[in-house]
């Protein structure tokens, strides 16, 4: 079996409870340094899962770090969780239709980024516990991603100090790519 065969099991064994997650914060938008709620749900499965807890990273009250494991290489993944103002949507449906008139809505699916991102952080801390590989796993809970503090802009500069090696990110597309 390919490592990557067994992540995704452990990925699988877990994606309900993420789902729910994504659901949980599709429910509660919240905007650009709002994301309170949000950033509370994020902590709270960071720390079911058994990830160390670091908040209010770069001063940021919403921005929050979960590690787990000891020494080795850091690979980090970030995630994001901030809603945009004017895109209430009802869940389910795929026609636009106002939750709220006016109101913020996830229509960039950070909901599902962030906790895809969590998930895959937890599957990597698992196959690394379930196997004793020195390293250790973070995820960054990154606010305000939309119109105000985009990951490059505080998340690297906090990144480039903690000797991670490789930095990932969640996005819907058909390309694989990186940057600086």
């Amino acid at each position: 079996m390919r490592n990557s065969e067994k992540i995704w099991q452990l990925v699988d064994a877990r994606k309900d409870d993420y789902e729910a997650l994504s659901d949980r914060v599709w429910e509660m938008p919240e905007i650009c340094y709002t994301e309170y709620r949000s950033v509370a749900e994020h902590r709270a499965m960071l720390e079911a899962e058994g990830f160390r807890i670091t908040e209010n990273l770069a001063g940021i009250p919403t921005a929050v770090m979960g590690e787990a494991g000891e020494g080795g290489p850091v690979i980090a993944i970030l995630g994001e969780y901030d809603a945009l103002p004017g895109l209430s949507q009802v869940a389910g449906i795929a026609e636009p239709k106002e939750l709220v008139a006016g109101g913020h809505g996830h229509g960039c699916g950070h909901n599902m980024l962030g906790s895809a991102a969590l998930l895959a952080a937890t599957a990597v801390k698992n196959y690394v516990d379930a196997r004793g590989i020195k390293g250790r796993v973070r995820y960054y809970g990154c606010p305000a991603e939309e119109g105000g503090a985009p990951r490059s802009s505080w998340c690297a500069p906090v990144t480039s100090k903690m000797s991670i090696s490789p930095s990932l990110g969640i996005r819907p597309l058909s390309i694989v790519s990186t940057m600086p």
